[in-house]
């Protein structure tokens, strides 16, 4: 309901339910305090905050004010029952997110989580939904297990009108707490840290062994573990024969490496030699094979606990494949299981 005044002596008022909006000209505005944040936009050069919610009017506002179009400014008078967008963005969002999460101030009704590490998002999808279905307030995030960079953001909370009723934010903090009490404490948005892994890697084929052609594989595979904090510690050579290839394996697990990575002589082919060699050497095998493209011919395995994987040739050349997907999963100390080799399929299909 709005309520209008046409002989301009009495300031509009403007009803969202119980709350009250109440416009008073800038020039009458001096000591009072803005209802909502006003934002500037000049093309090309800026856009951001002017002015925050709160902020108290002073006479040198008023120029700036009358420059962005705003010859009147609203007072906000908050019904029962009722949250300004502000509030319950951050609301929402200290109730989801995990301590170690940093939170902007909330800024036209939205809050920001960004991690502080680099690390691997932790989302529950069904919290996600839950609140969205609330309606009149949203949460937006990253997908679960996503690689996340410090400082960027993983989650959003926003307030889609200006006034949100407080039973809503209030479901948003009821479901998180239920999520902590089953996930001992944890919260339903957080980052888990990566270990600093060494691993040992094995370049077959009797073509890279005998020096015939350069090795690429030992550059693509340093450089992914590299800008995730790991490293490949050492770097050998094996030709197409399964029992050198096996006795290699046994080499690196006695050096004690946190992983094992078999790179060449993954596919069908009579004379590639690694997935049986993977197996001779002792590995359960997890999945040979991935629904996921690139990347389907990856195998996955322990040894006593150590990962083991062998890579296929994809891994030197496409940016993104099934390994770029368990890599981090397991730097963040997952175990690799069945059903999580399955799950790939689903949004796999990403080559050409």
């Amino acid at each position: 309901m709005t309520e209008r005044y046409e002989d301009g002596l009495e300031p509009e008022v403007i009803r969202h339910g119980s709350t009250v909006l109440k416009e008073v000209s800038v020039h009458d505005a001096v000591g009072l305090r803005l209802a909502h944040d006003l934002t500037q936009i000049i093309p090309g050069q800026f856009k951001g905050r002017l002015f925050k919610k709160g902020h108290l009017i002073a006479e040198a506002d008023i120029p700036s004010l009358l420059d962005i179009g705003k010859e009147h400014i609203y007072i906000l008078e908050l019904g029962e029952g009722e949250l300004h967008e502000d509030d319950a963005a951050n609301t929402m969002a200290r109730a989801l997110a995990d301590d170690g999460l940093n939170l902007t101030e909330p800024h036209e009704g939205k809050v920001s989580l960004k991690s502080p590490i680099l690390g691997l998002a932790q989302i529950d999808k069904e919290i996600v939904d839950a609140v969205n279905m609330l309606g009149e307030i949203a949460l937006a995030t990253v997908k679960q297990h996503a690689v996340v960079q410090a400082g960027s953001p993983i989650a959003a909370t926003r307030a889609i009108p200006l006034v949100v009723p407080k039973d809503k934010v209030a479901e948003v903090e009821r479901l998180a707490r239920q999520y902590r009490l089953r996930h001992g404490g944890a919260a339903p948005l957080s980052v888990r840290p990566f270990r600093k892994l060494k691993a040992g890697l094995l370049t077959t084929g009797s073509e890279v062994y005998q020096g015939r052609i350069v090795d690429k594989f030992g550059p693509a595979v340093a450089a992914k573990l590299n800008a995730l904090g790991s490293e490949v510690a050492e770097q050998r050579f094996a030709p197409d024969n399964r029992q050198f290839i096996v006795n290699e394996i046994h080499f690196m697990l006695s050096q004690g490496y946190d992983m094992i990575l078999v790179t060449g002589g993954m596919s069908v082919d009579p004379d590639d030699r690694t997935p049986g060699a993977i197996r001779a050497a002792g590995a359960d095998i997890v999945s040979y094979g991935t629904p996921m493209l690139p990347g389907s011919m990856l195998l996955m395995g322990y040894i006593n606990g150590i990962p083991i994987l062998g890579l296929p040739g994809c891994v030197m050349h496409d940016p993104y494949t099934s390994f770029d997907v368990l890599l981090p999963r397991i730097l963040a100390g997952d175990t690799i299981k069945r059903e999580d080799i399955i799950e790939l399929g689903y949004g796999g299909l990403l080559g050409r």
